[in-house]
């Protein structure tokens, strides 16, 4: 296809002057003499040549020399002399939420040897390194750190070290692996994140500042300094190191400690150890001994002369306890001894020790008695410690249990050794009250001279080691003693049973004799008196006839006196037929009663009178308990037998015996009683 191109002159100088203005744009791009810069973005300018030459030391140019240039390039449309720079692009410097970001300068002041990181007193404006480096900012890592936020900073002259990554322009090999090796560091000390204390966790921190004047000889633990939030120079917690050393602060392991709260501290400046708060349970007391502070004045007074007491603040054992409850308390700079205030008791046995673990190490006192044996004794001892006298303890002894294992216990040992010395066995044992009672009132006094309260002193019993029988034998011989003796009153007692409970069945079977005998004799009084009884009905029921026969007869004296005679002799008649029966009737009914208890006494003579009843129901009463084994006819002590069957063919013959002759003297009793009728 062919095309005619039929240009005129105007066209082709209209062409000619875009092909040049393109050109021209191509070459200033080229040129690096425009450049545009997004808003997102920093450009770092370098000079590449210059009249001025190159730049005589550090690593940014501030007078126009040659090198990389001070000053950054923010977002737009910028203009250079062409050929003469070269621009680097770089992300904004952004720190997370919550995070630190740390700065480190490749140029400026060289440190000195005692300093480890660069001040930041005048220069602390990373956004601006001409006037960083005009202030006399110094190289190195930097004391400032970089909290949350987006910095423009000049990569060039600043590498900033963040979790995420590492902001920086054209690093070498060996910058690379040193700025590697400082974020590691930085990361083993949780560096990136803020240090934060929990109170729910009883955390305080521990600090050590790793940069300042050294701290002077004899001194372990840097003083606290400008703590005051009214003092000009308050480091808020070593959050500003730079005011911290205008204070006077000294770097090494600090007084002061971090309590509860987030604080964004450079941890190359500063790391922190967080140990647990000092608690002081309820019963207790906290005796501090302070590493540390100026000398103080001694509390203790002139009789007290084991050592120094001092105020609160100074080096030494504080007069003043803590009493119970959490503090921060630093446990580089000194120690706390905890002491008891509550009774608590000391035992002197292997088995057994205290929740306090002051006598686990102790075991019974080991004794010899006057009279060779040796036994081991257990015992324990209820102390009291004033809490106001638990300094007093502490400078003397150290701690509580050095005062156990090395005082109480040889003093307590002696003095039982002592005792069982000028005792026997029996007598360890028998008066121990005694004993225990005395070494209460005689070790009070001892214990008080250490400033201590002897509540009570209880004693065990004394036993024998393993191995040794000796003791056990005569504590065996002793219980066999006892046991004859009691033996001896047992059957004493029971003798005393036996003749009570005999004299007791006596009396039973009497009471159920005489019971009957009481019985028959009341028979014959009722039959007795029931007979007179009808004797008496039958004559008042004759009476009532004769009366009312008289009443008739009145009556019918006015109808007619014959009539009156008739009915008078048919009334008499009738009164003198019931008189008779009546009368007949009682004799009837008393001959009966008469002939009843005539029977009743016959029968009871038939049987040897009512002496020999009681004595046979008696014998009958035995011959039953011997039959079925029930009741011990005799006591269990034997007087002696007639025969040779025993004691119960004795007391039954016996029993026999009495029966025959009783009857015979009734008998012959009889006659006599007649012949006097």
């Amino acid at each position: 296809m062919d095309y005619n191109l039929n240009w005129t002159a105007a066209d082709w100088r209209i062409a000619v002057i875009i092909l040049a203005v393109v050109a021209a744009l191509v070459l200033l791009r080229l040129s690096g003499a425009v450049r545009y810069m997004p808003n997102d973005r920093i450009g770092i300018p370098e000079k590449l040549w210059s009249f001025g030459g190159s730049i005589d030391g550090g690593f940014i140019a501030l007078n126009g020399e040659a090198g990389y240039q001070p000053d950054i390039i923010r977002g737009g449309l910028h203009f250079f002399v062409p050929f003469q720079y070269s621009l680097h692009t770089a992300n904004l410097v952004t720190i997370p939420q919550g995070q630190i970001g740390y700065v480190f300068a490749r140029d400026g002041k060289a440190l000195p040897p005692t300093q480890t990181l660069a001040c930041n007193t005048e220069a602390d404006d990373f956004q601006d390194t001409r006037a960083f480096l005009l202030k006399g900012g110094q190289k190195g890592p930097q004391r400032k750190i970089l909290r949350e936020g987006t910095y423009a900073i000049n990569l060039a002259q600043f590498v900033v070290l963040t979790e995420q990554r590492t902001y920086a322009i054209n690093l070498s090999t060996s910058e690379a692996t040193l700025f590697d090796e400082m974020k590691h560091l930085i990361a083993e000390r949780s560096g990136f994140q803020p240090v934060v204390i929990k109170d729910s966790e009883d955390l305080i921190g521990i600090v050590t500042i790793h940069d300042g004047p050294a701290l002077a000889d004899g001194e372990i633990i840097a003083p606290t300094v400008a703590n005051e939030p009214q003092n000009p120079l308050f480091h808020n917690n070593f959050q500003d190191p730079e005011k911290f050393l205008q204070a006077g602060g000294y770097r090494g392991r600090q007084l002061q400690v971090l309590a509860d709260g987030s604080y964004y501290l450079n941890r190359l400046f500063a790391t922190v150890e967080l140990v647990e708060k000092t608690i002081i349970e309820v019963g207790t007391v906290g005796v501090v001994v302070s590493y540390t502070g100026r000398l103080g004045d001694d509390l203790s007074g002139s009789a007290y002369r084991h050592g120094e007491l001092v105020e609160k603040g100074a080096r030494g054992v504080w007069s003043t306890p803590l009493l119970p409850g959490k503090y921060a308390f630093n446990t580089y700079a000194g120690s706390i001894v905890i002491v008891p205030t509550t009774n608590f008791v000391l035992k002197w046995t292997k088995e057994q020790s205290g929740e306090h673990k002051l006598d686990e190490n102790l075991s019974e006192v080991s004794l010899i008695t006057r009279d060779a044996f040796e036994p081991v004794l257990p015992l324990s001892v209820v102390v009291h410690i004033d809490y106001m006298k638990a300094p007093m303890v502490v400078q003397r002894f150290g701690d509580i249990k050095k005062l156990v294992e090395q005082t109480l216990d040889p003093m307590v040992s002696a003095y039982f050794k002592n005792i069982a010395q000028t005792k026997t066995l029996i007598q360890l044992l028998q008066e121990r009250n005694e004993i225990q009672r005395t070494s209460g009132e005689e070790m009070r006094e001892k214990f008080a001279a250490y400033s201590l309260e002897l509540q009570e002193v209880l004693i065990g019993t004394p036993r024998a080691e393993q191995g040794q029988g000796a003791i056990e034998t005569i504590l065996a011989q002793l219980r066999d003693r006892q046991v004859a003796v009691e033996k001896v009153e047992t059957y004493k007692l029971q003798e005393i049973a036996a003749v009570q409970e005999r004299t007791l069945r006596e009396k039973q079977a009497l009471a159920e004799q005489q019971a009957r005998i009481t019985s028959s004799m009341l028979a014959i009084e009722v039959s007795e008196n029931e007979g007179k009884a009808k004797l008496a009905l039958t004559r008042q029921e004759a009476e009532t006839i004769q009366v009312q026969a008289k009443a008739e007869a009145e009556r019918q004296k006015l109808s007619g006196q014959g009539e009156a005679d008739r009915i008078k002799f048919v009334a008499q008649a009738e009164a003198e037929r019931i008189k008779v029966t009546g009368l007949a009737d009682a004799e009837k009914v008393r001959a009966i009663g008469l002939a009843e208890a005539e029977a009743t006494e016959k029968k009871v003579s038939a049987f040897g009178g009512p002496d020999y009843q009681l004595n046979s129901q008696v014998l009958m009463r035995f011959a039953e308990a011997i039959e079925n084994g029930k009741l011990p006819l005799v006591p269990q002590i034997q007087v002696g037998t007639s025969g040779g069957n025993g004691s119960a063919n004795g007391l039954v013959e016996m029993l026999l015996s009495m029966l025959v002759a009783d009857k015979a003297r009734k008998e012959l009793a009889a006659p006599s009683a007649k012949a006097e009728d």
